[in-house]
């Protein structure tokens, strides 16, 4: 199972930045819909809040909500904006120090907005729920306690399935994470690849090889993506060799290997050799591997042993 697991970090490291990213303007107008909501018998600040947050001017909410909660550190209403505005910009930064950066502020000032505003907690849940998601997986108890609660208080965000399975698959609580993804696929829109390898992912951990193998090729179907077929087709090698089909296992492993030197995919090939007691091509493909990447360390450890 570990070897079969091993590429799922990196990929669910890319599959999830590219979540963020799409997602964003949803969030942006699930959270312009609770302004809008929450300012309608205000004036003055909050209403030319609201306004700048509409026009996309994340920066210029942050500061001016900073500023009003100088004078009033326990507003309502400033403490949930300056969160929102947190967590918009931390999804445009491209280094992890400054999306974390942001990713806590949001969490902090949203925090305190839930213990002025339970009535209006659901948007809080749903934004901070995504927050503890995007600080990092030791945090996805959490995530999974607000997103549930945002869902409990009637949220219909579109992203919160998606979020949802994510953060119980960091939980390896995989049947839920399935359960999670499958309300996206029944939901009647259009199937995007990501999905049907993160429903994979699960199935992997759960050792189930058969519906793993089923969701990745329905990945391979529609994925558009070269990076993201050529990552699924070597996850598919890895789990026809937990299956035992080893001649389909490699058939995969030297599909990735034509369309590019790939170092864990020589690697696994190499495995799978050595699985099978072919210790001199094991040992090639380890070589192919070591000159993909001269770092690659598990073919380094393969070929200091033989």
């Amino acid at each position: 199972m570990s070897s079969a697991l091993s590429v799922l970090a990196a990929l669910k490291k890319q599959l999830s930045r590219a979540a963020l990213a799409v997602v964003g303007v949803g969030a942006a107008l699930t959270i312009l819909f609770f302004l809008i909501t929450w300012t309608s018998r205000e004036a003055g600040k909050k209403k030319e809040l609201r306004s700048a947050f509409e026009a996309g001017n994340y920066e210029e909410v942050m500061e001016k909500s900073l500023a009003a909660l100088e004078k009033a550190p326990m507003d309502g209403f400033f403490l949930a904006v300056n969160g929102f505005a947190s967590y918009q910009i931390a999804l445009s930064q491209i280094d992890g120090q400054s999306t974390l950066m942001y990713i806590d502020r949001a969490i902090w000032s949203l925090r305190r907005a839930l213990l002025k505003n339970p009535s209006r907690a659901g948007q809080i849940y749903y934004v901070l729920g995504k927050a503890y998601y995007a600080k990092s997986a030791d945090y996805a108890a959490l995530a999974v306690k607000y997103l549930e609660a945002a869902k409990d208080e009637g949220v219909g965000a579109r992203d919160i399935d998606e979020y949802l399975g994510l953060s119980y698959a960091a939980l390896k609580e995989y049947r839920k994470s399935i359960a999670s993804y499958s309300l996206l696929l029944d939901a009647g829109d259009e199937v995007h690849a990501p999905l049907l390898t993160r429903i994979a992912e699960s199935y992997i951990g759960l050792e189930d090889w058969e519906n793993a193998r089923a969701y990745l090729m329905r990945c391979l179907e529609t994925a558009k993506d070269t990076d993201l077929s050529r990552t699924t087709t070597l996850m598919l090698g890895k789990v026809l060799r937990s299956a035992g089909d080893l001649a389909a296992s490699e058939a995969a492993f030297l599909e990735v290997l034509e369309n590019g030197e790939n170092a864990e995919a020589a690697y696994e090939l190499g495995e799978l050799y050595l699985s099978r007691g072919e210790t001199t091509r094991a040992r090639a493909a380890y070589r192919r591997s070591r000159r993909a990447d001269p770092t690659f360390a598990p073919a380094l450890a393969r070929l200091n042993t033989m």
